[in-house]
């Protein structure tokens, strides 16, 4: 059974044509050792690789933790980042984009610690690399 309560975190990540990235971006998330509940919330916009394929793929080895906003015909970045973030109904949102992916297990833990010791923050952030 599926559960169906809120998590602390929703995950947004929306995705077209990352077949070479988008296992590494979910098993970044997978990988991420909290004390509270997430999920990630992935907006596959009709892409024209097997991306689709990956994501469900992945959503059925970890209903839990995955749902699938699969497109009927192609959004457009704009709009399938609005439809991402209108279903993203957690207390935090954590963006990771569909071709990029996160190196600490602890990195979504840190962050919701420090959201809750700071009640007056709005949004915290990491420092990243570029390859």
């Amino acid at each position: 059974m599926i559960n169906t309560e809120i998590p602390l975190v929703n995950v947004w990540m929306v995705t077209y044509n990352h077949e070479n990235f988008i296992a590494e971006a979910i098993e970044s998330v997978l990988m991420q050792q909290t004390n509270f509940a997430y999920k990630i919330i992935i907006g596959e916009d009709c892409s024209t690789d097997t991306t689709r394929k990956i994501c469900i793929e992945y959503q059925k080895k970890h209903p839990d933790k995955i749902e699938l906003l699969l497109h009927k015909n192609n959004l457009g970045s704009q709009k399938n980042s609005y439809v991402v973030h209108h279903a993203c109904k957690a207390r935090y949102v954590a963006m990771l984009e569909g071709d990029d992916y996160w190196t600490d297990p602890l990195k979504l833990q840190k962050q919701v610690d420090f959201m809750e010791r700071n009640p007056s923050s709005s949004a915290c952030y990491h420092q990243v690399k570029y390859y």
